[in-house]
């Protein structure tokens, strides 16, 4: 199968663009800078940005199928700009993936895009699957937004895949590279109260999950890329601390939290129960389904 990619040089799609060539598939890497990038085996890198239509566009067109993984991080304090930002990375790329692919005319095409599982907001204890209903905050509205855009793909007969991911732990990058200098200091600890839920993934299953939900010509649709036990902030951190063998009892006070992040600090301080209901159901099986388990390999 030809993929194309876009983001496949982030921390998500290094690993995924790895697996997916090992599996015997040939990727195109869209890249704004081709410096420090080569060429080799099933993949080639193409020069471009998604937020502006180009001839990458062909590659797209012509691909069996299209991973979309751009997006500006939201991990930054939300200010005007950062806002348009991050909402104009993912709409303006999306839109335009979705109009190259339009392009194309072979059957069978498939459009997996990412999302995330803002999408729901904050619903505090309630169990959330695909069914459940969408936000109203900011996040909610972006990744409600960047759906829409990647679902106008259907008119031209692609099958699309929603990817609503969840906290993204790697040994290397994400939201686990930036605590563990904390933690293994002993300067760890929860934030907040420790009571909001927390819908996480170890990078193995997201790439496994992806590659599942690109190789299985019934999957459609949303999709939650959680493990199936999400955590408390509370008992991650216990969790975390235990795998170090380090302690982890600093708090973070909510107060200082939204003094510094503003807006985005809620992101950390409210979350979402997430359940990976439909990903279960097609007979998807999870090689890290706990915290515990994911922690002692990514520690290690």
């Amino acid at each position: 199968m030809k993929v194309f990619v876009t983001g496949g040089t982030g921390f998500v799609g290094t690993n995924l663009v790895r697996r997916l060539a090992a599996g015997g598939h040939d990727l195109v890497v869209l890249s704004r800078s081709r410096s420090g990038l080569a060429d080799g085996g099933r993949v080639c890198f193409v020069k471009g940005d998604p937020q502006q239509p180009g001839a990458w566009g062909d590659e797209a067109a012509g691909a069996d199928a299209v991973i979309n993984l751009a997006g500006a991080s939201i991990f930054q304090r939300w200010t005007k700009s950062a806002k348009k930002q991050i909402m104009e990375s993912r709409i303006l790329t999306t839109r335009n993936v979705v109009e190259a692919m339009g392009r194309g005319s072979s059957s069978g095409r498939v459009l997996l895009s990412t999302s995330a599982v803002g999408y729901y907001g904050f619903r505090g204890d309630e169990k959330i699957d695909e069914e459940s209903t969408p936000g109203s905050d900011f996040l909610a509205e972006v990744t409600r937004k960047w759906e829409d855009e990647a679902v106008r793909a259907e008119s031209s007969g692609v099958r699309v895949v929603l990817m609503r991911f969840g906290v993204v732990f790697g040994p290397d990058g994400g939201a686990l590279g930036q605590m563990l200098p904390l933690f293994r200091k002993g300067l760890g600890g929860r934030l907040g109260s420790g009571r909001q839920w927390f819908s996480w993934i170890h990078h193995h299953d997201l790439e496994r999950a992806m590659e599942y939900l690109l190789e299985q010509p019934e999957a459609a649709g949303p999709f939650n890329l959680t493990a199936p036990n999400p955590v408390t902030n509370a008992d991650f951190t216990k969790a975390l601390g235990r795998a170090l063998k380090r302690p982890a009892f600093l708090p973070a006070p909510g107060f200082m939290i939204k003094l510094a992040l503003g807006e985005f600090g809620s992101v950390l301080l409210e979350g979402q129960k997430v359940t990976p209901h439909r990903l279960n159901r097609l007979g998807f099986e999870f090689d890290f389904p706990t915290i515990e388990k994911a922690l002692s390999d990514l520690v290690k």
